[in-house]
């Protein structure tokens, strides 16, 4: 086994001794290695766009761009929610968030344009998608838009310190680009070609990547 993947999981860039801590107690994952073979739960398309007119509250996932209206904050304490109202040349729907509120409502800019990915709701007669992955178009950073993602379990405690599936699979992506060459094949040569399968290394890239 590579050296690398004995390694602590606080190593890993993006993670830290606080990350690592929430990481070995609530999944597990001590080393670079545990968290190699941490697989997903499910996979879901983001290839496909759709404009704001053709979501319904049937749909299971979908995606779009456009951008921020409105931001507005209701309620107090913990019953505070934040809406933003959210717009494409078809329509508009509402982004809605319980959670982490402040920090969220810091990247709301009115005008700004997203990538909004999460699961259509109809409430009250008009669609919302509630705590919505976002996005920002051509961005250089780690973005999931046009792929196949991944998804991963966490726990409410993960979510709540901002260790959701997306930063899982960002911390993923950190661990290929650090291991690049040092997977090792597990079955021998002449299996692999015989049943025609790809390399180990290839085969646990993340789809976002």
């Amino acid at each position: 086994m590579s050296v690398q993947l004995l390694q602590e999981i606080k190593f890993m860039p993006g993670v830290g001794p606080k990350r690592a801590e929430l990481l070995k107690n609530e999944l597990g994952i001590f080393t670079f290695s545990d968290l190699l073979y941490y697989f997903p739960f499910k996979y879901v398309d983001r290839t496909k766009f759709y404009t704001i007119s053709e979501i319904s509250g049937n749909l299971p996932y979908v995606q779009i761009t456009g951008k921020i209206k409105s931001v507005e904050i209701t309620g107090i304490g913990a019953k505070a929610r934040l809406t933003a109202l959210f717009a494409d040349h078809t329509g508009s729907l509402e982004l809605v968030w319980f959670k982490g509120i402040k920090w969220v409502k810091e990247s709301l800019k009115p005008d700004s344009r997203f990538i909004v990915f999460g699961k259509p709701t109809l409430f009250n007669g008009r669609i919302n998608i509630v705590h919505p992955e976002l996005d920002v178009p051509d961005d250089s950073k780690f973005t999931t838009s046009g792929s196949i993602q991944a998804f991963y379990n966490t726990t409410e405690k993960m979510k709540k310190n901002f260790l959701s599936s997306r930063a899982i699979l960002k911390l993923q992506s950190n661990l290929f680009s650090i291991l690049k060459g040092e997977i090792s094949e597990t079955f021998p040569q002449w299996f692999v070609e015989k049943f025609r399968l790809i390399s180990l290394a290839v085969a646990g890239l993340p789809p976002a990547s």
